[in-house]
């Protein structure tokens, strides 16, 4: 039977782009949203890949879903926590919902979710959990004390939990993108745009099917040898 694979912020941007890889690849995927009911309700009728809406900020919320994902399409083996969100201001302008909005949707999200699900995966002897990072988390950048501490954190939960899972089968690793072409980076300024391609020496912006691939090879059963790993995918902008 296929592998159940829940893919947080799933139904657009790098998230759509990694569902619909899993379900090529052959997993039987949930994807779970937030808040665009219409987003979701389009993304479903392309893709055929159901979708799940709860906040992944919610413990308790994360819990439910889980169990809905379970109930519907059997017990959860893969893990992609791709949910985030940008409140960007600098620090002396961010308040605190601010912050605390980014670290709880970007990382507080990669243990409610794990946790939901970390105990099933220790039971079968199998699970593979992926964290979608940032190069943001690993050089840092003006205006996202916020986004930048939250997708770091991110990096060090990796390696942690990696070391917690390999006994019991469970990978845990992580995939830190670059600049890549979604609504969220297309809402950048084009001279601020302009400049950031510049400074990428393959000369573009990333693609999400460019995350996609690394999140497939990394989900895959014969990548148990890789755990605590982070994969850079920016084009080499930052060599980390």
């Amino acid at each position: 039977m296929a592998r159940v694979a829940v893919v947080t912020g799933g139904t657009r941007g790098i998230g759509r782009a990694i569902s619909v890889a899993l379900k090529n690849a052959g997993y039987r995927v949930a994807a779970n949203y937030g808040a665009n009911d219409n987003a979701a309700r389009q993304f479903n009728k392309e893709t055929g890949i159901p979708v799940f809406k709860f906040d992944v900020g919610d413990f308790a919320a994360c819990c439910a879903g889980i169990r809905q994902v379970e109930a519907q399409l059997g017990p959860v083996e893969v893990l992609v926590n791709n949910a985030g969100i940008t409140r960007d201001a600098p620090i002396h302008r961010m308040n605190y919902e601010q912050w605390n909005a980014v670290i709880q949707t970007n990382l507080s999200s990669c243990f409610n979710m794990s946790r939901a699900v970390i105990e099933g995966m220790r039971s079968r002897g199998f699970g593979r959990i992926v964290n979608i990072g940032s190069i943001n988390g690993q050089a840092g950048q003006y205006g996202q004390v916020n986004y930048a501490a939250a997708k770091s954190g991110i990096h060090g939960f990796t390696k942690a939990l990696a070391q917690e899972g390999a006994s019991r089968g469970i990978t845990v690793n992580a995939v830190a993108p670059g600049y890549v072409d979604t609504e969220m980076v297309r809402a950048v300024p084009a001279d601020v745009l302009e400049k950031i391609i510049a400074r990428i020496p393959v000369g573009r912006l990333g693609k999400a099917d460019d995350i996609a691939r690394s999140v497939v090879f990394l989900v895959a059963d014969d990548a148990d040898f890789i755990t605590g790993s982070t994969i850079s995918v920016n084009g080499g902008q930052y060599m980390y």
